[in-house]
């Protein structure tokens, strides 16, 4: 195994990168990024300042706007905080949900997160996104890209909110999840694919502990 490796992990919506990934790094005592936090970060400034409306975005208001942003993440405990204000309850929202990839595809944003990722992944890390093996860390030690059944990542997803008291309908969350599916496949910039030498995994049966076996004994046999 290399010694502080960047291990990237990207996949569809709720396929369980960010539990894996969390899981990953507590095992071999790596900081966990989750790249999203910052993506929904802007959506939330976005909304909260009016850049969002009827669901087109002002991206002549937004994009100066940027350089404002002090973003903040506290690996050990994945909390992000928005020019001092902790933020990681609001970025789980709905709301959020349903912009983020309309945001997260503009070119300008984009550009902004890299800059900020990339200055994290100096001593190693684990980090989980869209675009970490393809884009961010391309020379990434170890890649891995999560897939699942769209129904699975669903009923994962509308459980999670239920549990925090969101309300919501299964059908709601599915529909959002095809729609991310699509937006962030297809867009132009930084589309989600599958890095060359990336491993798949297919979460679809498999709980979170067999994903994590299956991605340490993959990683300690390099």
């Amino acid at each position: 195994m290399v010694q502080n490796p960047i291990i990237a992990i990207d996949g569809f919506a709720s396929t369980g990168k960010s539990t894996v990934a969390r899981a990953l790094s507590q095992h071999f005592r790596l900081p966990f990024i989750d790249s999203g936090a910052f993506y929904r970060g802007i959506t939330l400034f976005a909304i909260e300042n009016g850049f969002v409306k009827n669901n087109k975005v002002d991206q002549g208001g937004l994009e100066p706007k940027l350089t404002e942003l002090d973003f903040k993440y506290d690996s050990s405990s994945s909390h992000l905080h928005l020019n001092g204000q902790n933020i990681s309850e609001k970025i789980r929202q709905p709301e959020i949900a349903k912009h983020v990839s309309s945001i997260s595809s503009i070119d300008f944003v984009r550009d902004f997160v890299l800059k900020e990722l990339r200055a994290l992944g100096t001593d190693g890390l684990v980090m989980d996104g869209r675009d970490i093996g393809t884009v961010v860390f391309p020379h990434a030690d170890y890649k891995f890209f999560f897939i699942a059944k769209p129904e699975v990542r669903a009923q994962r997803r509308y459980q999670e909110l239920k549990e925090k008291g969101v309300v919501t309908s299964y059908q709601e969350v599915l529909n959002n999840l095809i729609h991310r599916d699509k937006t962030d496949s297809g867009r132009e910039v930084a589309p989600l694919v599958k890095a060359e030498d990336a491993i798949e995994i297919d979460t679809s049966e498999l709980n979170a502990q067999e994903v994590l076996s299956s991605a340490v004994q993959i990683i300690e046999s390099k």
